[in-house]
Order: structure tokens, then C-alpha cells, then sequence
């Protein structure tokens, strides 16, 4: 008996580590006082403000000054309105903004891929502290904290900090109410109104239900596309190339102001019958900047993976950084120009315009197993 006591396992509970939010509520109490920049896409989607909007107020409780910084434009209608109604305050980045002043960065809905902040920020010494966002990962910047996760929405995640405690919601603070409406309207957008929503993107809507303003959010969802948009979506329509089940549309050159009228773009493509994935694009410019090729994907087909498809069409450049990458049923590209840049006569532009789309085209084509890239439209 007391040979079998001595050989007796003895079982060990298993170490419980520390929730994401228990991690962030230490970090944040050890950088106490400190000023943070957050930032975000340069063009910023109603996932990361409102993301930025949660960090920003858990933020203030250990008396950090964080700053909303993107540089870019707030371009697509419901953001316009987004920011508007709810009166958020994002800083828009300019030559003259000394970044030097913060202590460190704060990256949101974003792993430093989609904004031009990382490298500004990285040259005056800036270093990142946390990173939270819901996007393959990247490996582009290392932080401190670091939550990113397979989930719907970076609004589900900082739904969740704030279900733990790292603020607590009064349904008599006006900013509460407008965090939990911003919120709300992150998570949707990311979920198509809640449709692809999972468990946890549902428990985080009837959390913020009891706190969301319905008729702000009723307001800014009733926005209506632009006309640009509208236009742009006509283009698409008219150059679009239908091909296994893809539909792909090169829109040419458009101003930088309407850079959020391609995501918008393959949207409404993807409605159409007997398509799963529509990939949109278009040579952006900005005065005194280098041309990209902006584009953006959105599939309904569930064995078809964004960033595994944008990778491997686009490859990287030659720091070692992907041109492209995504989530689950969405992604984008964005390709620099180069020495191509500037606005030249119209023939020109038009040879530029034609080399391009037929390089995109090839490198989609390719990736999808199109041996011909002549071959008609399926249509």
C-alpha cells in the first residue's frame, strides 16, 4: 500500500494566465500620466474610430492624454456622419504635427499596414506600446501588449475590456452613450448589420443595447452614397471582367478624396447574381505625393481567404512588406507607382493607365488559375 502512495500522481491545477484586459489594465497603470497617440487607418472605417474612441476614454482613467491621429481623409458618408453626430475628435496628421511630444504609440484596427503614421512615428523615435485589431497577422511592428484576434470586429474586443471593468458605462454620461452608439455601429459594419455576428460579437451588441442612442445610430446608417460613388460604380460596371465566379474592374485614375468609393465599389459588385468575390481598383493620387494602386476585395466564398489570396497574388516588396492583406471575407492591395508617378499628357496617362490594369489583372488571374488573360468574360 505504501508502495503504491509513493508512485501516487499528484495532479497540478493548470496556471490561469491573466485575461487581455487584466494585461492592458497593468500596462496602462505602469505608462500612468503618460500622453499616447492612437493611431489608425488613414482612411479610418467606423471599427477602428470607435475602437480608438474605447481605448481613448479606458485611457483617460489612468490619467493618460490620448490623441485619435490618421492620416488621411474620413471620406466614406456614414463615417462623415459618424464623426459628426457623435462629435468625435480625430486628428488629422499634417507636416507640421510634432510627433515627438507623444511617449509612445497606440496601433488600432490596424497592424501599421494601412497607415503612413508607422514609419513617421518610428523616425522621431515614437516606440508602440499596444496593438489591438482583428486582422491577420502581420509581423510588420512588435509592441508591448499586443491583442489581435480572430474575431468580427476590434469594437467586439473593446466591447469586451469595458464587460471587465476597465470602464464602467453610465447610462446618464453623454460620452458613454456616444461610445456605446460608435461602437455599435463598428460592430455592425464589421458584420454585415450582424448577419455573419458570432457569439461573442452578439453578447457584445446586447451589452452595449441598454446604452446605444437609437436614433443617432438610425441617423447614420440612413446615409445615402455620393454621387462620385455612384459614378465610380458605374465605371466599374462598364470595365468589369467576369471570370469563374470573380468579377474584377480597374476604374483608372481617381482623386484621393475618393479613395473610400473603391471598398464601396466592390460592395455593390459582389450583389451581383453568381458572384462570390469582387475585386475592385484604381491609381490614387495626392498633390506632392507618389501614385498607388489602391484596390479592395470582398468575397462570400468561404474557402477563399483574403490575405492568403492577396499575398500570394501581390507578393511583397523589397523591405519584405506585403502588398496586400486582409480578414475574414474582405481585404485590400496597395501598390506605390514609383517612377511612373505624375500627370503627363493624356496619352500618356492613358499607356500608364493600360500597363497597370493589365499587370493587376495578370497577377489576379494568375492567382485564381486563369491561363489566358485574353480568355472572354464568363458573361
Amino acid at each position: 500500500m505504501a508502495k503504491e502512495k509513493l508512485f501516487e500522481t499528484q495532479q497540478v491545477e493548470p496556471l490561469e494566465l491573466p485575461s487581455k484586459s487584466t494585461e492592458l489594465r497593468v500596462l496602462l497603470e505602469l505608462h500612468r500620466g503618460e500622453r499616447h497617440i492612437i493611431a489608425i487607418q488613414n482612411f479610418p472605417d467606423p471599427d477602428a474610430i470607435s475602437g480608438a474612441i474605447a481605448h481613448q476614454m479606458i485611457s483617460s482613467e489612468f490619467g493618460i492624454q490620448a490623441d485619435i491621429v490618421y492620416d488621411g481623409l474620413v471620406s466614406h458618408q456614414e463615417n462623415l456622419a459618424l464623426v459628426r453626430l457623435l462629435d468625435i475628435d480625430l486628428i488629422r496628421y499634417h507636416q507640421k504635427m510634432d510627433l515627438s511630444v507623444y511617449k509612445h504609440s497606440i496601433f488600432i484596427d490596424t497592424q501599421g499596414t494601412t497607415t503612413t503614421l508607422t514609419s513617421k512615428l518610428k523616425d522621431v523615435g515614437v516606440k508602440p506600446l499596444a496593438i489591438v485589431d482583428h486582422h491577420e497577422k502581420q509581423g510588420i511592428i512588435e509592441s508591448v501588449f499586443t491583442d489581435i484576434r480572430k474575431i468580427n470586429a476590434t469594437a467586439t474586443i473593446y466591447t469586451e475590456y469595458i464587460k471587465e471593468g476597465l470602464l464602467t458605462l453610465d447610462k446618464s454620461n453623454a460620452q458613454h452613450i456616444r461610445l456605446a452608439t460608435a461602437l455599435m455601429h463598428g460592430l455592425r459594419s464589421e458584420t454585415a448589420g450582424l448577419i455573419r455576428a458570432k457569439e461573442k460579437d452578439f453578447l457584445a451588441a446586447a451589452f452595449l443595447s441598454s446604452y446605444v442612442d437609437q436614433s443617432l445610430l438610425a441617423e447614420i446608417l440612413s446615409v445615402k452614397r455620393s454621387r462620385r460613388v455612384i459614378d465610380v460604380i458605374r465605371l466599374a460596371l462598364e470595365n468589369r471582367v467576369v471570370k469563374y465566379n470573380f468579377s474584377i474592374a480597374g476604374i483608372g485614375f481617381l482623386r484621393y478624396e475618393d479613395r473610400d468609393a473603391i471598398p464601396q465599389t466592390a460592395d455593390f459588385l459582389l450583389t451581383e447574381e453568381n458572384i462570390h468575390t469582387a475585386v475592385v481598383y484604381g491609381i490614387i493620387g495626392k498633390e506632392g505625393e507618389r501614385e498607388v494602386i489602391i484596390g479592395s476585395l470582398r468575397t462570400s466564398k468561404v474557402t477563399l481567404t483574403p490575405d492568403t489570396f492577396l499575398k500570394n497574388a501581390f507578393g511583397k516588396d523589397w523591405q519584405g512588406n506585403y502588398y496586400g492583406g486582409g480578414k475574414y471575407e474582405a481585404g485590400g492591395f496597395e501598390i506605390p507607382i514609383g517612377f511612373l508617378s505624375g500627370n503627363f499628357d493624356e496619352d500618356f496617362m492613358k499607356m500608364k493607365w493600360k500597363v497597370y490594369d493589365l499587370q493587376v489583372k495578370r497577377h489576379i488571374f494568375e492567382e485564381i488559375g486563369v491561363e489566358n488573360i485574353d480568355q472572354p468574360s464568363d458573361e
